[in-house]
């Protein structure tokens, strides 16, 4: 299967070595033209995942419609800020009807829409729209190293198929028709997981971190509930999976915000040290706003929301989290 990677940083990157190296000819193609001139050049992304050379059925290329020619399935692994302008981009290079997986992980700003709710805006008549979620870092995926994901979409007969021809011994797929559930756990994770850094940088300990993981899976499954998701989701991969990857993980760019925070140093200081897009921001914002319009009680994201808006201290968010009312569970 020919498949084209939108987005080249470490994630879109790692997937297109990945399926790559099993056999499928793979384009890639970012907004950068000398990024990708490079990439190409030195058969490598030195700037996002240095040290993995690209295979050679692995194409790096600065035009976009050379990138989609001849393609079969479009995997798009941009930031989700820069999601529906790549989608529009696709959309006039005449490439709509390609089948689309969404493998970036939030909710649109201002519009609070889930990464393949902006793909069906732009491409309504596109009945092959999926997401690409579960616990997976990139730097494993480009060792090689085993990892279990989901693939999310309403449209059963088509996922199904592509679960089985994308399926490696590698990287394990598993279907599911719950795309929302798919995808709010792949958002609200990487908010929980900066209150997890918060938490770990303050040294409060393991048993406050395994409360903070315990409560914010109850906090995602209520707001992707209320949002039309299936519990039994956010216990699997693409929930409770990639929360405790996300959490724990000494790779989380999402958890290193929250450790940077516990440390003193302000927001914009801590992005601009992990140098590559933390999704958990500006995440907060809309699944603080989301879970106010659906009156949801979330207070892990609300405090985070007001932290970011330096309403709260890193201390005070982590003293309020662990201090509040006694209730039932």
């Amino acid at each position: 299967m020919k498949i084209t990677v939108i987005g080249a940083g470490s994630w879109g990157t790692a997937l297109a070595i990945h399926f790559s190296l099993h056999g499928h000819p793979v384009s890639i193609w970012a907004r950068n033209r000398e990024q990708m001139a490079a990439m190409q050049n030195e058969r490598e992304n030195q700037r996002y995942l240095p040290g993995f050379p690209l295979p050679d059925n692995l194409t790096a290329h600065t035009e976009l419609t050379e990138a989609l020619e001849g393609g079969e399935l479009v995997l798009m692994v941009t930031s989700v800020a820069g999601l529906r302008d790549s989608v529009e981009l696709i959309k006039q290079a005449g490439y709509g009807h390609l089948p689309i997986l969404t493998a970036c992980k939030g909710f649109e700003l201002d519009t609070g829409l889930l990464t393949f709710q902006v793909v069906r805006e732009i491409l309504p008549d596109n009945n092959k729209i999926g997401v690409l979620s579960g616990p997976s870092f990139a730097q494993e995926l480009a060792k090689q190293l085993p990892c279990a994901v989901v693939l999310a979409s309403e449209n059963e007969k088509w996922i199904n198929g592509l679960v089985q021809e994308l399926n490696t011994p590698i990287m394990r797929l598993y279907a599911n028709t719950d795309i929302i559930g798919a995808a709010v756990g792949g958002a609200v994770k990487n908010v929980m997981a900066i209150a997890t850094g918060l938490s770990d940088g303050l040294e409060y300990g393991m048993n406050a971190r395994a409360a903070l993981v315990t409560r914010g899976l109850a906090e995602m499954t209520r707001l992707a509930v209320a949002l039309g998701a299936q519990q039994k989701t956010m216990m699997g991969l693409a929930g409770m999976g990639d929360l405790i990857l996300t959490c724990t993980g000494a790779l989380s760019r999402n958890r290193k915000v929250g450790l940077g925070l516990a440390s003193g140093k302000p927001l914009h200081q801590v992005l601009t040290e992990i140098g590559h897009v933390a999704e958990g921001v500006p995440t907060i914002d809309e699944v603080f706003n989301t879970a106010c319009r659906h009156q949801i009680d979330m207070p892990i994201t609300q405090t985070l929301y007001e932290l970011v808006r330096n309403e709260l201290s890193a201390k005070d968010v982590a003293e309020r989290l662990m201090m509040r009312e006694a209730k039932s569970e």
